[in-house]
């Protein structure tokens, strides 16, 4: 990553002058057309209104997107560093939930890091629970966001974040650019929506619409298929909120759309948990089944629940009256509803966490991979965190520790069922390494489409140790399936035996070697130079005992004893694997102690 801008940040930076221009272009030609077709006496310009409603909400949604991925670069480290810390505390994880998720304003990131964690066995079901009530809080951040009426201000924040990106001299300068000018564009779209609907405050048509929409069942059942289509309540929260700052519905109608809205963003979560691990189907089955049960419970007493909104809500100044009345308290009220709801059904669920935890894996069990499906399959990659690279690279290394425990399981038992003559259970252990190929090439995939995206020198560094490591860990494991396999059909062919200090000798060498490739996976996986160093350090030690195995050899070829060559020639080339096993697992080392330089100079034992 240099300082100056490649091609693609070029082009990104060139898409938002675009946008800029678009937008101003849109405030001085949109909004005089408007007025003058509300003023008109001829109707209701239904092609200008159209354009404007879908303009608005365009804008208002790519406001959302760019806030949102800004959110997730600045913060997306410290999100992380949170959820892992979480403790059993049911509360705590709430909390941490919804703040967490009101910061990056998705809860679908949320729900797959909880995956994550869950998968890793960093957290329980019971724990994740927890933070899924709370992400559900922290995305009415966004409705409390455009309630405030501050559309007047939207091109100053759009203008200030655009100087920001083009100004700033570091990437978190331009990241917090695209922050405000994300949320300069989500108020301006709602500005443009807002006037687009002025027309409809006198078409008697469409007030009879929205009469019917205040049946909650019609209501729900409308914003449940529109937040199903466009995959965001936020979205739909904003358009609900667009009709309520002209009047349009009332807080009865706008209650039962936002419930709706809270249903609809269950596909999202459904659709993501399509294909992943059943701790993903779980969390997904976990967020509907609240949705459902809560909207169920509220759904009979709407109209009290209006009131006590009502009564918690700041009220108009002055004597306004009908729509004006509405349209000045009406957008507030939903804002709150929409927030009340989702507080009152994590107070209701959260003391029954661990009842749902056991009620989810009861609806979805584990159950054993089927032939068809392969021998194995990644258990932390997910292709919805590509977009978040800090997330995807943490994701990576718990994946490389997932590929790492068949590579130990492999050195471990390999090299003392050849001492021992196990022709067979070699064989089985050397099948193992069809699984670590397969997670290899996985890995590699994924970190390539994560160094698609735009990365910071930080994010890039590590994608590249990654890939350095994960390439030294399946050499590790291409070297005991070939050569133990080798060696042990080698010796059962011309029954060849080692003597008993033979194989102390090559046993206490095989303990040394594995020992650095486990402490050298925990480096990597936990990001540890500390441990790093510890085996970079263990060369020294490994060095001896190899001199000492290889002098062991030299004295053991004058031995009288029977096929003494052919034993003495599979003896050294167990050695020499040995180092280079070793070399392998120093080499993943040095990519996470970033004091190697120190001992670059020093000759490997490879």
């Amino acid at each position: 990553m240099n300082s100056g801008l490649d091609i693609g940040s070029k082009y990104a930076y060139w898409r938002l002058g675009l946008a800029l221009i678009l937008v101003v272009a849109a405030s001085f030609v949109m909004m005089p057309v408007l007025a003058a077709s509300s003023d008109s006496e001829e109707g209701i310009e239904w092609g200008v209104m159209a354009m404007t409603m879908l303009g608005g909400l365009a804008v208002f949604l790519y406001g959302m997107e760019q806030m949102a991925e800004a959110l997730k670069k600045v913060a997306g480290e410290s999100m992380k560093q949170i959820l892992a810390r979480l403790t059993s505390s049911r509360v705590m994880g709430l909390i941490t939930g919804a703040f967490i998720t009101a910061i990056i304003q998705s809860s679908s990131v949320t729900t797959v890091m909880l995956v994550g964690f869950v998968t890793a066995g960093l957290m329980s079901l019971t724990q994740a629970i927890g933070v899924i009530l709370g992400a559900d809080i922290g995305t009415t951040i966004t409705a409390q966001i455009v309630a405030f009426k501050v559309t007047k201000y939207a091109l100053l924040l759009v203008a200030v974040g655009f100087a920001m990106i083009f100004t700033g001299r570091n990437e978190r300068i331009k990241q917090y650019g695209n922050l405000v000018m994300g949320l300069g564009m989500i108020f301006f779209g709602m500005g443009i929506m807002s006037e687009g609907m002025r027309p409809l405050r006198d078409y008697e048509p469409f007030i009879l619409l929205m009469q019917n929409v205040s049946n909650p069942l019609v209501g729900i059942l409308v914003a449940t298929i529109f937040t199903s289509l466009i995959q965001s309540s936020s979205a739909t929260m904003g358009v609900v909120i667009a009709l309520a700052l002209q009047g349009l519905i009332t807080l009865e109608a706008g209650i039962a759309l936002a419930l709706g809205a809270n249903i609809g963003t269950c596909a999202t979560a459904g659709l993501a948990a399509i294909g992943k691990p059943r701790e993903a189907v779980r969390v997904a089955v976990a967020h509907v089944t609240f949705k459902i049960i809560g909207v169920a419970l509220i759904l009979p007493f709407i109209p009290y629940f209006a009131v006590l909104v009502r009564d918690l809500s700041p009220a108009a100044a002055g004597t306004l009256v009908g729509m004006d009345r509405l349209a000045a308290e009406t957008p507030r009220q939903i804002a709150n509803a929409h927030t009340l709801f989702n507080i009152g059904i994590a107070l209701v669920f959260l003391p029954f966490s661990n009842q749902f935890a056991r009620f989810c894996e009861w609806i979805v069990p584990d159950r054993p991979l089927s032939p068809e499906e392969g021998l194995v399959r990644p258990s932390y990659l997910d292709v919805a965190l590509i977009d978040t690279p800090t997330l995807a690279l943490e994701r990576a290394r718990l994946e490389i520790g997932h590929m790492g425990d068949f590579v130990n399981r492999m050195l471990l038992e390999s090299i003392p069922a050849l001492l021992s003559g196990k022709l067979e259970q070699i064989r089985e252990i050397s099948a193992i390494d069809d699984k670590v190929d397969i997670l290899y090439a996985e890995i590699v995939a994924y970190l390539g489409k994560v160094g698609k995206k735009e990365l910071t020198d930080s994010q890039a560094k590590q994608l590249s140790k990654l890939l350095a490591a994960v390439n030294d860990l399946e050499n590790i494991g291409d070297l005991i399936e070939t050569n133990a396999l080798d060696l042990a059909e080698q010796c059962a062919d011309q029954h060849l035996h080692m003597s008993d200090v033979t194989k102390k000798v090559l046993t206490d060498l095989h303990t040394s070697v594995a020992g650095s490739v486990e402490v050298a996976l925990r480096a990597v996986i936990m990001n540890d130079a500390v441990a790093a160093r510890v085996v970079i350090g263990m060369k020294r030690q490994i060095q001896e005992q190899v001199t000492s195995a290889e002098l062991h050899e030299a004295r053991r070829l004058v031995a009288n004893a029977p096929n003494r060559v052919a034993v003495y020639s599979v003896e050294v080339e167990l050695i020499e694997k040995l180092k280079r096993v070793y070399y392998f697992a120093k080499r993943m080392a040095k990519t996470i102690d970033q004091g190697n330089s120190t001992d670059a100079s020093v000759k490997d034992v490879g």
